[in-house]
């Protein structure tokens, strides 16, 4: 792609490296950028530099948040403390908030055991999730993980290293599609597997 400047080349090179966008759509973002005042660019940078440096993740349940205002150490009497929802990450616990069918609580485990990218149990937020279930009075756990190979390795994981514990666990009904990522299914779709959710079975 021919560019007229060199510093419309590092806009459009810089942009492109965000998710989904490719350097057509980089192009016009830097175009419609350089029309804009100068203002509206520095509202979005300091935006960003904000975010980066703003955002932190809580110690009990590692979701993203600001500091000392996370949900769960909110004292909110709407907030169903006996119910812990189990997420990949944050978007997850998100999206399921969005349904409106959720009022519990949630915690990230930060991703998925896969050992072939050399992901294992340790490198997720597990040993804190057991300690969270023996410190507060937990009675049920959801997993609400995505229904991936990955994804049924983690909760059987989970469910072996959660046996001690006298919980009810469930799990999401697979109204999401076997395969597909809970950040991107409908709220319909979400809520009514939340809503109607199955006991988790430990395969033997």
């Amino acid at each position: 792609m021919k560019l007229p400047t060199k510093i419309i080349e590092n806009a459009v090179n810089e942009i492109s490296k965000l998710p989904g966008i490719g350097k057509k759509t980089a192009l016009r973002l830097s175009l419609f950028l350089l029309k804009k005042e100068t203002q509206f660019t520095k509202n979005i940078s300091n935006a960003l530099v904000e975010l980066k440096e703003k955002t932190v993740y809580c110690d009990e349940c590692h979701m993203i948040c600001e500091e000392g205002k996370c949900i769960c150490q909110t004292t909110n009497s709407f907030i169903n403390r006996d119910i812990l929802c189990l997420v990949e990450d944050t978007p997850d616990a998100l999206a399921i908030q969005n349904t409106n069918h959720y009022n519990g609580l949630f915690h990230v485990i930060g991703g998925l055991i896969s050992p072939i990218d050399g992901v294992g149990p340790e490198n997720l937020n597990i040993d804190s999730l057991v300690k969270r279930i023996e410190k507060n009075k937990i009675k049920e756990i959801i997993f609400a993980i995505s229904p991936t190979l990955d994804g049924d390795t983690t909760s059987f994981y989970i469910s072996k290293r959660l046996a001690k514990f006298n919980l009810k666990i469930t799990t999401i009904s697979r109204g999401i599609p076997i395969g597909g990522e809970i950040e991107y299914a409908d709220e319909i779709t979400l809520g009514k597997s939340i809503s109607s959710r199955i006991n988790y079975k430990l395969e033997q």
